[in-house]
């Protein structure tokens, strides 16, 4: 289905020459690589933008090269002076000259007979480096290039500097680079004329030649003009696929769901509080869609502790009521068996029936939960992503909820949607990572949007204090007094790097310390590592207050719930982005008790860090804290998009991130109100930039129409 003229850019890298099965697997490494794709392509190549440059266009004569300064130089070659046999570690040295002066060249562990093919005695050659000062003698250790005069246009006067991994030098990659350039075809113009001309922005081919083979030192930066136009193309691409899904899925016959009200009006009388204004807007907004002639497609977005499990309840109530089945779905066990502990006790109240798979149910317990789920028995099914697995059928889903969308690609969202009857449930996904508008644009822009924006009555503000590592002592004294009070504290211990420690062995580390100072039976440990069962018997002993302290790696950051937990300590705090911290201290402020986050740093603290800390201890405003982490961090790193299997821009990561973020969405949308097939001559066009940005799922919905 791809252009035919696009082959080659998705041709693996191995069909580039002098890239072997080695070398792919070090490309892998170190390409910024889509989910799903194991093996470095071509047009991989292209997106791994320069992190700098190296000006080598200072030419200046021997006499006048600068100590210290990368110059290329123009020299005749004089003499080769090997070092003295048997001595491994002295230098081959080979003595050059201009009219002006002598420089030598030095390179040690060296092949004697390569250098003098390299540089044979009597003829010219361009050379490029640093040039230093050594006892009294200018030379240049192991040149970066040396070209013969006719050979001259292979040595780069503004060299592009590109992230590595071990084992790959920049020399090769910056070749294979230039091969790939060479295989990006001559593409028609999917952007507005008026709109390049506006922005000096040049065309595609420009602009990615330029990044790769920059004229000035300036075009290899993000805002610079050939950077901000391939990353508007990137911006736009997944502006219009979005667009493309989202106007697929609303013109899909729902299924008018709409109860009588009476499993909600139970539930509303068993909670042991009145809903938030929010929850009942969002509920009122949900109920709308469920009975409305199209497919429900809403994302249900709150703060840490603003109640979303139980909007979630009421929607399932709603499916419920009509004979129906729901489902919820959460990316981890331990999130799963928490709305489990919140859902179930409300639901036995009002007579409905729960059941949960994750990867733990096996075997006879397994099956008796399906047998019961296909034939109705089972009214709300909870679970990790074992409910997309194909022996998992549903008597009649009409309602099917994810929590932490962000965790879950588009296709996982539709492998549950799809288990509903007549091609497909209602969906409501919900997130507690409060989202800024232009990443709800990005990443959720098929979706309807739902905020609660109250905390539940009675919720106390959390004291958040940052602490210098060395005041560890006096926060150890503050706990051992809390704890006498009857408090519990939560503990996070990050993966510490370049330490040659894991997140684990530092946790370890910690609890094996805190254990000393307040006793073994009262610390216990929580980590990715450890199996389902064991992290329950952990998590219940905490939940049960038989730990007073609970080290955890950041396995606790979504979904734990322990009322008289109050007291949240986040080591080395200045490694974490701001929605993590605010996530983590959202597992406090629970209960009656006055709850505290104390972030330990080390000092001193760079700029972002401190910027972070500072706005932890500002405000507890999610949304705030969202905008502000956007606001350091960029686009594409504030939902985590690598570790979630989000589309994460691999090239618009670009300072003014948002400004270009907002013109692609309302340039996607004025183009596909106005050429909905993409069948005009931009269109035909655009079709193009969506294969070249792998959008394909946007393509392939327009051949199925």
């Amino acid at each position: 289905m791809r252009p035919v003229f696009l082959t080659p850019l998705f041709a693996p890298a191995q069909s580039l020459a002098g890239i072997g099965p080695r070398l792919t697997l070090l490309l892998a490494k170190a390409l910024d690589m889509p989910p799903g794709v194991s093996e470095a392509r071509v047009v991989d190549l292209l997106w791994h933008l320069p992190t700098g440059v190296i000006d080598r266009r200072a030419e200046p004569s021997v006499a006048h090269a600068a100590p210290g300064s990368i110059a290329t130089l123009k020299v005749r070659v004089l003499k080769h002076r090997p070092g003295p046999r048997g001595n491994k570690k002295a230098p081959h040295k080979v003595s050059c000259e201009d009219d002006t002066g002598k420089i030598d060249l030095v390179f040690f562990h060296a092949d004697a007979r390569f250098l003098e093919r390299q540089l044979p005695v009597g003829e010219e050659r361009f050379i490029s480096g640093r040039v230093e000062f050594y006892n009294d003698k200018l030379q240049m250790t192991h040149p970066d290039y040396i070209v013969a005069p006719d050979a001259r246009s292979e040595l780069p006067l503004i060299e592009p500097v590109y992230g590595l991994t071990a084992g790959l030098s920049g020399k090769v990659l910056y070749k294979a680079v230039r091969q790939a350039l060479e295989r990006v075809p001559e593409m028609a113009e999917w952007q507005e004329a008026n709109w390049l001309k506006e922005r000096n922005w040049p065309s595609f081919n420009e602009a990615i030649s330029r990044l790769h083979r920059p004229l000035e030192a300036s075009d290899a930066a993000t805002g610079s003009v050939p950077w901000q136009r391939i990353a508007y193309d990137e911006l736009l691409a997944g502006q219009i696929a979005l667009a493309i899904v989202r106007a697929k899925l609303k013109a899909q016959a729902g299924r008018r769901i709409a109860g009588d009200g009476h499993i909600r009006a139970k539930i509303a009388e068993a909670l042991p509080f009145a809903l938030t204004k929010s929850q009942v807007t969002a509920l009122e907004e949900i109920s709308e869609d469920m009975a409305g002639p199209y497919r429900m497609l809403r994302l249900l977005q709150g703060d840490v502790g603003s109640g979303k499990t139980v909007v979630a309840l009421m929607a399932m109530a709603n499916a419920i009521e009509t004979g129906a089945q729901a489902a919820l779905m959460a990316p981890t066990e331990v999130l799963a068996r928490q709305h489990l502990e919140t859902i179930e006790p409300l639901a036995e109240k009002v007579g409905l029936r729960v059941g949960i798979i994750t990867g733990r149910e096996k075997g006879k317990p397994r099956q008796a939960v399906l047998d019961q789920l296909a034939t109705g028995e089972i009214d709300i099914l909870l679970g990790t992503h074992a409910l997309f697995q194909p022996d998992v059928v549903f008597s009649d889903l009409a309602l099917a909820i994810i929590d932490e969308q962000h965790r879950f690609g588009v296709h996982q969202r539709l492998a549950l949607q799809a288990k509903g009857k007549a091609g497909g449930a209602n969906m409501l996904v919900m997130t507690a990572t409060p989202i800024p508008r232009t990443l709800l644009m990005t990443h959720f822009g098929d979706l309807d949007v739902s905020r609660l924006l109250e905390k539940p009555p009675g919720r106390k503000p959390i004291v958040t204090k940052a602490l210098p590592v060395e005041a560890m002592e006096r926060l150890i004294l503050r706990l051992k007094a809390q704890i006498a009070e009857g408090a519990q504290v939560y503990w996070v211990c990050p993966l510490i790097e370049n330490t040659g420690k894991s997140e684990l062995a530092a946790a370890e580390e910690r609890a094996a310390h805190l254990a000393q100072l307040f006793g073994g039976e009262n610390v216990g440990l929580l980590h990715g590592g450890m199996t389902g069962q064991a992290k329950d018997a952990v998590m219940a002993k905490f939940s049960d207050n038989k730990l007073q302290i609970l080290v955890s790696t950041t396995v606790i950051e979504v979904g734990v719930n322990v009322p008289n937990a109050n007291i949240m300590v986040i080591e080395h705090a200045e490694r974490f982005g701001l929605a993590q911290l605010h996530q983590l201290r959202g597992r406090v402020g629970r209960g009656e008790r006055q709850s505290f986050c104390m972030l330990l740093h080390k000092s001193p603290l760079g700029d972002v860090a401190a910027q972070r800390l500072q706005m932890m201890e500002a405000t507890e405003d999610g949304f705030a804290i969202a905008e502000k982490d956007l606001d350091l961090r960029g686009g594409g790193e504030v939902l985590g998009a690598r570790q979630s299997g989000l589309p994460g821009h691999r090239v618009a990561n670009v300072p003014n991130y948002e400004a270009l973020m907002t013109a692609a969405h309302d340039d996607a949308r004025l183009l596909l109100a106005s050429d909905p097939d993409l069948t005009s001559t931009r269109g035909e066009a655009i079709r193009t930039l969506l294969y070249l940005f792998e959008c394909d799922e946007a393509v392939r919905l327009f051949r199925a129409a």
